[in-house]
């Protein structure tokens, strides 16, 4: 069989001159990423005002339908990954994705402002999403040296986030050369989506098989999920990555706290996101390369450790643009130090055959956990307001990253297979 794994998930780099290039295969999904986040960005960017202050949802309603919608993923990840391990079908599972979060930006279009459909098109684009993630994922691990997931996952995550940042600027000049016509930005998402779904089909490879593997004689492995859970260090990821995200609120209940407190014009509110998203593109590569030398363990818990700055930073008496500023680049951090490294740190523990499902349960137990999180945290707002729901989150983000830097793995030894091989 052919394995994807090396002794060590926390290894040193192989010696330099070692296959240091990011593969054609991680830049290409990265191409796709980076239009699909114009896409599904532009709609993110203006979706807290349309549906709070357009529509006049409250909190606890937005916190709702943001965190069910992201909760609806959970077991389409697990479907999704699941599929795409069988036979290899990375790229038709993924593909099926990429096109269901394209025509969800058509039903916001078609919704007219009904409640009901925005939910429904909100959560077909999180279905869309959950379906394509872990295939995506595991394809990235597939075609990347072990002791280089940290640096293909940055440069990977560095093209997504270009598109987060091109996604807001399209938005807000399309509302400002509309007079805040919505449906002009769902149009033109739409549209985008569509063109980053044709470009996962020219340019995505299919049934390749991974460069860097070896032969050997061993069968392909069974079990699925159930053989991967026992190693101990990916069960402890699992567990991990479920109490990081059950203390996380979302990026839009942190820049609606931005607004309240700034008070400034709602027209201005896409360009929010633009900060964190420069500066996860500025860390994403330097980070993942960090994690590859370091180990990754330490980049994901201070990733967190940023997070938890940012929470104590909205309820200081500092000044407004020092929190505006501070915010933005601890999100940003956050992000580059979890994102790309959460999946790096979990891809060597998974044999091939697994990956794809073996990352989506640990997307899923994140994603369920951000769901009870949305939920909480938009009830606490509404009963008590936002301070008290804050200090809360902050609290439980504090114990969520003091457990994780006892459970987190440190470097153990990916699951023994006859056939194992070092990169």
């Amino acid at each position: 069989m052919y394995l994807a794994t090396t002794g060590r998930p926390d290894a040193p780099p192989a010696p330099s001159g070692v296959r240091r290039r990011v593969p054609g295969t991680v830049l290409a999904l990265g191409t796709v990423s980076l239009v699909t986040d114009v896409s599904s960005e532009m709609v993110t960017a203006v979706l807290p005002l349309y549906l709070v202050l357009g529509l006049g949802l409250s909190p606890l309603q937005f916190g709702l339908l943001d965190g069910l919608s992201n909760g609806a993923t959970a077991l389409v990840r697990l479907l999704g990954g699941a599929t795409a391990d069988r036979g290899g079908r990375h790229k038709a599972v993924g593909g099926s994705g990429y096109a269901l979060s394209a025509l969800s930006r058509l039903g916001l279009l078609l919704a007219g402002g009904a409640t009901g459909w925005i939910a429904a098109a909100i959560g077909a684009d999180r279905l869309g999403k959950g379906v394509r993630t872990a295939p995506r994922d595991a394809l990235i691990t597939l075609h990347s040296p072990p002791e280089d997931l940290g640096r293909a996952f940055g440069a990977h995550r560095a093209m997504d986030t270009t598109g987060a940042l091109l996604g807001p600027l399209a938005a807000f000049a399309l509302l400002w050369a509309t007079a805040d016509a919505y449906d002009a930005v769902f149009a033109v998402s739409f549209c985008v989506g569509t063109f980053g779904v044709l470009l996962w089909v020219l340019l995505v490879p299919g049934r390749a098989r991974d460069p860097l593997a070896v032969p050997a004689p061993a069968p392909r492995p069974r079990g699925g999920l159930l053989s991967a859970l026992r190693s101990p260090g990916y069960r402890r990821i699992v567990l991990c990555a479920g109490l990081l995200g059950a203390a996380t609120i979302g990026d839009s209940f942190l820049y609606l706290l931005l607004q309240r407190r700034l008070d400034f014009d709602a027209t201005w509110f896409p360009f929010l996101p633009l900060g964190a998203a420069a500066v996860f593109l500025l860390l994403a590569v330097p980070v993942g390369r960090l994690a590859d030398r370091l180990g990754r363990r330490a980049p994901l818990l201070y990733g967190h450790g940023a997070l938890l700055l940012a929470y104590g930073l909205l309820l200081t008496p500092l000044p407004d643009t020092v929190v505006l500023l501070g915010v933005l680049a601890l999100l940003g951090l956050f992000y580059a130090a979890t994102d790309g490294v959460l999946m790096a740190l979990t891809g060597p523990f998974l044999t091939e055959g697994r990956q794809a499902g073996g990352l989506a349960l640990v997307q899923t137990a994140q994603a369920l956990a951000r769901l009870g999180a949305a939920v909480a945290f938009g009830a606490v707002w509404t009963a008590t307001g936002p301070e008290t729901a804050l200090v809360a989150a902050l609290v439980a983000l504090a114990a969520a990253v003091g457990c994780s830097a006892r459970l987190l793995p440190r470097g153990l030894a990916a699951p023994a297979e006859p056939s194992e091989r070092t990169a």
